[in-house]
């Protein structure tokens, strides 16, 4: 039986990495809840490509 709840999983992608040009993409699995945090999530994390720390943000 599913879960019921309001948490759910969200995709990050690289902000930066869209606008470099570069080949390929950075994207990370997280889990956000909806009742506290509504509008899209925005996180900094490691960019393996371009070998530095990003804003990730959610994607739909």
């Amino acid at each position: 039986m599913a879960k019921k709840g309001n948490r759910v999983q969200v995709i990050l992608e690289c902000t930066e990495h869209k606008n470099s040009g570069v080949a390929g993409t950075s994207r990370y699995i997280s889990v956000k809840n909806k009742k506290n945090t509504p509008e899209r999530l925005e996180l900094k994390k490691y960019n393996p490509i371009l070998r530095k720390v990003t804003v990730h943000k959610e994607i739909k």
